[in-house]
């Protein structure tokens, strides 16, 4: 085969220099087939196609590479298989030859299985305050030592590239408005687009086009932030693709290697910092002279001014036991007793529960995740104690409760009475009507005084409802007696005797 240079030789000896084609040869050592061959084609270069490829090992292994092949491609992305694993399944069949033949056979399979158009983009610019992108990620940290599986959103201005990104245990309704509730504090104000995937949060119904069916409470959300959600089209992530690009990236640079911290609450406040400091020192892609901290500080005046906080929760009825407990989200948590018998409404909140019975709040918690716990508040049960005073004992609700000194300080003394639980579930009883100040006050005063009986305390409570004595009024001089009688018990003696 003919080399680049000496194809340049032959065409310069003949167009520049003037040389015969006989002499061309002669000197080259060429011959004339070869000489006219480049002249008449005016190609600067040849190449050697070979139109069959040989595969003396591979050829009768090829349908089984093929099924191979196909079946690796039919599987997920996560599911997927390397190269090398498929040569070694081969291997495992009989097959003799090497990986490399696998590796050509296996890039021409794709080319021709491929539609033989790449795909194109078209480059998107956002004016300021225009739009922001919405996705959710998975990533595994250490949370107080345990390896926990945590969900992420993300959320990134598209003409700033500010990210923004919050850690929660999972990605309900409820963790979707905090999140957005988070980021909009975070921006200090929110866009007039947001730009989401087909979340089951949000997207009850696909129709055609852009045109989706939003669950009511997502709507209401984005009505509350003034936001126009828009939805991508199903399994187009690079219509949002600035946020997914940032999945990408956050996982690489924030939980790799494996984040560790106490809490999820640590872990949050971590993650912010870290956005910050990022976007303080990170070119932005656009504007090249200004960091994208920089563009975001300008774009800020373009936002949507925050409306405070959405009350986002996730509303469910749920009935409540005999033992004044409500079951959700496989938890437990302990309503007052008066709301026993009738079905309560659950608010699940991202970070506590709130319980409602007919507009009255009835219980509120905590969020607990996990399965299987219980969560009490002990005063919920205190109206029960006084049909059942011996429960205060042995009760659940009643284990390890932490009460304030004085009042455990009475409990304490009163343990050894006969009489104690009764006494002192008075004591805890007074709680509900006067507040636990008012009590943990009386009982310091009955405990200085060296008495901790509940008659003692409640006596002392009945005295602190009563108003103050009425202030003395000064007589005016007009009304003053000139002649006051005087108060002389003798002459009711004088009269007995007269009688």
């Amino acid at each position: 085969m003919l080399v680049v240079e000496t194809i340049a030789k032959i065409r310069r000896a003949h167009f520049v220099q003037g040389k015969p084609i006989k002499q061309i040869c002669r000197e080259l050592k060429l011959s004339r087939k070869v000489v006219r061959k480049v002249l008449r084609s005016e190609e600067t270069v040849f190449e050697y196609k070979r139109s069959v490829q040989p595969q003396p090992k591979l050829g009768a292994w090829r349908d089984e590479l093929d099924r191979l092949l196909a079946a690796n491609a039919a599987r997920g992305s996560r599911e997927r298989v390397t190269l090398l694993r498929i040569y070694e399944d081969l291997r495992g069949l009989g097959y003799e030859g090497g990986y490399d033949a696998v590796r050509r056979y296996a890039a021409v399979w794709r080319r021709q299985g491929s539609t033989g158009t790449a795909v194109a983009f078209v480059p998107l610019i956002f004016e300021p305050g225009e739009a922001y992108q919405f996705d959710w990620s998975h990533e595994v940290v250490l949370i107080d030592g345990v390896t926990v599986t945590i969900k992420v959103a993300h959320m990134r201005l598209c003409h700033s590239r500010m990210p923004f990104v919050r850690a929660y245990p999972r990605e309900s309704q409820e963790m979707v408005f905090d999140a957005h509730d988070q980021a909009f504090a975070f921006y200090k104000g929110a866009c007039t687009r947001g730009i989401y995937d087909n979340m089951k949060t949000a997207v009850d119904a696909i129709f055609v086009g852009k045109e989706r069916a939003y669950n009511r409470r997502f709507q209401q959300m984005c009505s509350h932030y003034l936001v126009d959600p828009v939805a991508c089209t199903p399994a187009s992530g690079w219509e949002k693709g600035q946020v997914e690009n940032q999945v990408g990236t956050i996982r690489e640079r924030l939980f790799a290697p494996r984040v560790r911290a106490r809490s999820m609450e640590e872990l949050n406040d971590w993650l912010v910092d870290q956005c910050v400091a990022r976007a303080k020192v990170q070119r932005h892609p656009e504007i090249a002279d200004k960091t994208i901290w920089e563009v975001f500080e300008a774009e800020r005046a373009s936002l949507v001014p925050y409306r405070g906080r959405f009350d986002g929760f996730h509303a469910v009825q749920a009935s409540v036991s005999k033992t004044c407990l409500v079951r959700f989200d496989n938890n437990k948590y302990s309503v007052q007793a008066s709301a026993v018998g009738r079905p309560v409404e659950v608010r699940a909140y991202a970070d506590r529960i709130e319980l409602r019975q007919d507009g009255r709040v009835v219980g509120e918690h905590a969020r607990a995740f996990g399965r299987g716990r219980t969560v009490y508040n002990p005063w919920h049960y205190v109206p029960v104690l006084a049909r059942k005073p011996g429960a205060l004992r042995n009760g659940a609700p009643f284990k390890h409760w932490v009460l304030p000194a004085a009042i455990e300080r009475v409990r304490r003394k009163l343990h050894a009475a006969p009489d104690g639980d009764r006494q002192m579930v008075e004591v805890l009883g007074a709680v509900l009507t006067d507040g636990i100040p008012a009590v943990e006050a009386a009982c310091t005063e009955a405990l200085n005084e060296g008495v901790h009986s509940a008659d003692v305390i409640l006596n002392i409570l009945a005295r602190s409802r009563d108003p103050e004595p009425p202030v003395t009024i000064m007589t005016p001089e007009a009304l003053h007696l000139t002649c006051a009688p005087i108060a002389d018990c003798t002459r009711y003696d004088r009269l007995r005797r007269a009688n």
